[in-house]
């Protein structure tokens, strides 16, 4: 008798509960962070490429040049 009485203790007592509630929302919240990440992850280094493409493929004067200003 002494072991149910122990146990219907247990279970009515709510001391811990807030304890388990903290523990699953951040582990939701980790899940969900992690979720992201994976989603921004592909998506810029997708990014990056063309970026790294765009770039590549432009050009740039390094000298200056007096008659293109006076024509203008």
């Amino acid at each position: 008798m002494k072991f149910f009485k122990i146990a219907r203790k247990l279970r009515t007592e709510e001391d811990g509960a807030v304890t388990v509630d903290w523990v699953v929302l951040t582990a939701a919240v980790v899940g969900l962070g992690a979720a992201a990440l994976t989603l921004v992850r592909s998506s810029t280094g997708q990014l990056t490429g063309k970026i790294d493409t765009y770039i590549s493929s432009a050009s740039v004067k390094s000298t200056f040049d007096a008659t293109e200003t006076a024509a203008e």
